[in-house]
């Protein structure tokens, strides 16, 4: 797919830290109840640490205590790409990608049981984003 922000691996490389590349670049994961945002309470808006790009809202973030950050819906459904993942054997994955960029965020899953309003959690990686607080 063509992203509207598209920038080649050695200028990815040059503007995000290594954790930040292998995370949204490589599609890896931050190990779990380690990033800075999996306990936050923070108002505020979350976006793409590679392009900006605005992607969910502090006020569909709940507490799934899974490890990292969830939210139940993106703060727009054009904000978030989502494609099929079978990366893990016999685990059927939804992987979460920036819409703009095409950087990787985590995964969605669904029918979990959590009392949202969608059904949904939106596992995302704390260093693939970046929360901007309410003023």
């Amino acid at each position: 797919m063509a992203y509207e922000v598209q920038k080649s691996e050695e200028q990815w490389r040059a503007e995000l830290t290594p954790e930040e590349y292998r995370v949204l670049r490589q599609a890896g994961t931050e190990a779990p109840f380690t990033g800075e945002y999996n306990d936050t309470r923070t108002t505020g808006v979350y976006h793409c640490r590679a392009c900006g790009a605005e992607l969910f809202r502090s006020e569909t973030k709940f507490e799934s205590h899974c490890g990292w950050p969830s939210f139940y819906d993106p703060a727009d459904s054009d904000a978030v790409e989502l494609l099929p993942d079978t990366s893990l054997p016999g685990r059927p994955r939804t992987e979460v990608r920036c819409a703009r960029c095409g950087s990787h965020l985590g995964h969605v899953f669904e029918g979990e049981g959590y009392p949202t309003p969608t059904d949904q959690r939106y596992c995302i990686n704390s260093v693939s984003v970046r929360l901007v607080p309410a003023e």
